[in-house]
This record gives C-alpha cells, structure tokens and sequence, in this order.
C-alpha cells in the first residue's frame, strides 16, 4: 500500500506527469494481466470503443486498455500499479452518463467494474444491503422487492446503470421529489484512492459525527477522488398501490400551481413534466398512445400512493379544481398497473427516442418557484438564436429541475452543431446563473459541462474542491480532466 504524502509541487506542475498514451507498453501489460488475468485485459479496437464511452456522443473514446477486476485487492493493485506508472484511470460502470464522465480520451486505463458485482450482507433490521459498485440498479431493486422492501432511486437508464456510477454521479431521477438522490440511500462505502489505500467511510451508521463525512465527498465525484469498490445501501418500505395522473396544461405557470395545489393534499412520490413535442415524438416512435385527444403545451404526469378510496376521490378532486381555475385542460388516471406503466413510458421514453437526433443535453436547475421564468428565458434566447433547432423539453419539475434537448438537424454537421450549441450553453448558463441555479442538476459535470463550472461555483469552492481532489488523489491518476483541470 501506498503511504500518503501531499504532493512536492503545485497542482499543474504535478498532473502534468500524466502522459496521454497511445498504447501500453508490454512490461505495464504484462504486469495488468498478472493482476486480473490475461483474459480480462482488453486492447481490441471493438472493447476501447465499448468501455470507452458512456451516452455521450461528442467525443471519440481513445482509450491504451481496458482492465476488469473482480476484487477489491485487485482495484487497489491496479490503481498502485497506475500510480507508479503514471497512467491515468477511468473508473467505468454501466456506461449511461450523459456528460462524458466516464469517457476515456486520451489514452487512459479504462477500470470497468461491471464484475464486482455481488449483492450481499442484507440486513433487514437496519434495511440495509451491501453491493459491489457493478451492482445493476434494477438489479438492487428487485432484490429490494424480494425482501418485501423497496430501493426507490429509479430513473430510464435504470436497466444498465450500476451503483457505483449512480454514486459517482449522485443519480436522482423520477422519484427524487419524495425519496431524494442517491446519497440519502448511500449508508457507507468502501473507496479505493489514488494510492492504492481502502478507505471504510462511515460503515452503515445512521448517526455519526465523529469528524468529516468522507462518504458525502466520494459520492457526486465522478471517480476523480478513487475507486468506489462497494456500497452499504439503504431500503425502504414498499409503496401501496401507486396510481398516475397525467395533465394537459397550458404553460409552465399553471403546472407550478397545480403542483402546490396538490402537494398542500397529498404526498406525491413524482411530479414530472414534458412537452408536447416530447410526447408527439414518443407517440412517434415508441407505439404508444397519447393520453387524451386535447392538445397542450405541457403535460405534468403525477405518481402518488392510493391506499384506499379515499386517496383517489382527494385526487380527482383536486383535479376538478384545477380545471375550474384553468391551469388543467385535460387529464387521465391509471386504472391498473399496466395502464400505469404506459403512461409513465410517455415520459420515461423520450430520451431513447430522441436519441438518433443526437441531441445536445442541459441538464439544469433553480429554485422550484423560480421555473417558469428561467425556462421562458432560455427558450427565448435558443429560439431567437437558433430557429431552426427543435428543443424537446421534459425533467423532474417537482424538484425544480428541466432537461433542455436540443435535437441535430439531419443538414448540420456534428462538429458545426456541437459549436452552435456551445454559444447555447453560455446564454444558457448566464441565466442559470441568474437565477442561482445549477448547470448540473444530475448527470454531473465530466468534459461536456466541464468549462461551464464557474457559473456555479465560485472561485473559492474550486480551489477547495481542487485541494479535496489532491488530499484523495496525490499523483494525479483519477479521472483527470474531468469537472475541472488541474
């Protein structure tokens, strides 16, 4: 194991011995075979491609290799062996990052954890489960159900993604308006630094103040501060009888009051939104059905336990109210689990879908309050700018944060359009900042959003967030270039 010792010299004078490569040279080969074996070291130009990416499009992988570990020591052994060979890690999981957090650009050693991926130590006094960082989300949460509990993070990707990168990233998704990010679940972790050292942050505990929480600055990282080799996660109670609600509104204004109107009533678990060209291209694309005939320009679709009859007669009431004062034109309930899971394929399907556009993502915040004036804003000025682009608009409205999809027109060449949408990106952010917002709400900030960081945070936050990254990451190995250059 490594000993810790700050760095002798000033951050870019250090992470400049971070060489881009194009290829391992056979001494650093054999010595990552010898760790994980033979099989599972992966230089093929169909595996550098593969691991070497995540959702993003925007930037051509070029990973030296691809390694596999399927332990905690072998992690910590391959981590050393980069350390001392200065060659730059990217730790991998399920490859569905939507800001290029787990690309691999410049010749790095890919770690994908996709076989440490056991599910064990489950403990249903303290609801808690131990995983492997390449633990699938659906993965936990049908070993939740299984145990008569429920793992509530969920979002589209939910199918491929894994533990670790939802960590990494401090995922949210659909059902954060009730059960909150990935971090109110994470109990404990195991990280690897860029030592080599196994850290045992916090170890399930649900009070504990001695000192710093380390676990709470790994999670939200993005792999620049270790490896993250394990997670004690918390479980809940299932919910009864989920029912959905899908509203045709008129603008942005009116879906805010029907949020409050019901939220001051009954306990949402989801409040989403999208737009009518989101849904015409989901209705498109993935045989399904609009929900009513009548035409909006949004839609909100609300998620809430009904345990008895008395929970759907508030919420039809409710409903009527908000169509008496005008922010409702039209609307739809579930009457069974499968007519649910079809309306919520409405939202949960717009990304697969417009996928083949290649669209430029703004993953975006503010305040709750302050959403219908920040996004009247930033369409003004897209539209202004930028008339031909279509925006395709849908989020997690209940927490305040929208998803802003800029869809490639088939004439643009990638290269002309990802420079247009840059000039986007700053008109975008400027108002983001305005409004004291964030410019990565949940997909966090990799190389796409990376010079976009100080429309969030301040001068002093980076430079302590700089120092974090080199008390846990010394020489430099960990996912350099990504949230920020040292």
């Amino acid at each position: 194991m490594l000993p810790y010792a700050p760095p002798e010299s000033a951050p870019c004078e250090k992470y400049r011995r971070i060489r881009p490569v194009a290829q391992l040279d056979s001494e650093i080969l054999a010595a990552l075979k010898d760790i994980v074996g033979e099989e599972r070291v992966l230089t093929d130009p169909e595996s550098l491609q593969y691991y070497g990416r995540d959702w993003t499009r925007f930037y051509e992988p070029a990973p030296s290799a691809v390694v596999l570990p399927g332990t905690i020591e072998e992690v910590q052994a391959l981590v050393r062996l980069a350390a001392s060979s200065s060659l730059a890690i990217v730790p991998s999981g399920g490859r569905t990052g939507l800001s290029a957090g787990a690309v691999a650009v410049n010749g790095e050693l890919v770690m994908a954890l996709d076989r440490m991926n056991n599910i064990g130590d489950f403990d249903p006094v303290d609801r808690t489960v131990r995983c492997g960082p390449g633990v699938v989300t659906e993965q936990l949460q049908q070993f939740a159900e299984q145990q008569g509990l429920y793992y509530p993070v969920d979002f589209a990707s939910a199918g491929s993604s894994q533990i670790g990168g939802n960590i990494a990233t401090n995922a949210g998704g659909i059902k954060v308006i009730r059960h909150g990010m990935t971090r109110d679940w994470v109990a404990g972790l195991k990280l690897v630094t860029g030592t080599g050292e196994l850290l045992d942050l916090n170890r399930g505990l649900i009070k504990n103040n001695a000192g710093y929480d380390l676990r709470h600055l790994v999670i939200g990282a993005e792999g620049t501060l270790g490896v993250v080799v394990e997670a004690t996660m918390r479980l809940d109670r299932p919910p009864r009888d989920l029912a959905v609600m899908v509203l045709g509104v008129p603008d942005m204004t009116a879906i805010m009051r029907v949020l409050a109107a019901f939220q001051g009533e009954i306990e949402l678990s989801a409040f989403e939104f999208f737009s009518e060209l989101a849904l015409q291209k989901v209705v498109a694309h993935q045989a399904l059905q609009r929900p009513f005939e009548t035409i909006t320009e949004y839609y909100a679709l609300l998620e809430f336990e009904q345990p008895d009859a008395a929970a759907m007669e508030r919420a039809m009431a409710l409903f009527a109210h908000c169509v008496e004062q005008g922010w409702v034109y039209d609307g739809t309930v579930s009457q069974s689990v499968a007519q649910a899971e079809n309306l919520w394929r409405l939202r949960e399907d717009i990304s697969e879908t417009i996928t083949p556009w290649t669209p430029y993502k703004n993953d975006i915040s503010t305040t709750i309050s302050r959403v219908p004036e920040f996004l009247a804003e930033v369409e003004a000025v897209v539209n202004e700018n930028y008339p031909d682009f279509e925006i395709i608009w849908f989020g997690h409205i209940g927490d305040g944060n929208v998803h802003l999809n800029i869809l490639k027109p088939e004439s643009l060449d990638i290269d002309a359009f990802r420079e247009q949408c840059g000039e986007v990106s700053r008109w975008v952010f400027e108002i983001v900042q305005r409004h004291g917002g964030s410019v990565s709400a949940e997909h966090g900030v990799g190389l796409l959003k990376k010079a976009y960081l100080h429309y969030s945070r301040d001068p002093a936050e980076i430079g302590i967030m700089k120092q974090i990254k080199l008390a846990f990451d010394p020489h430099g190995i960990m996912n350099p270039g990504k949230i920020f250059d040292l």
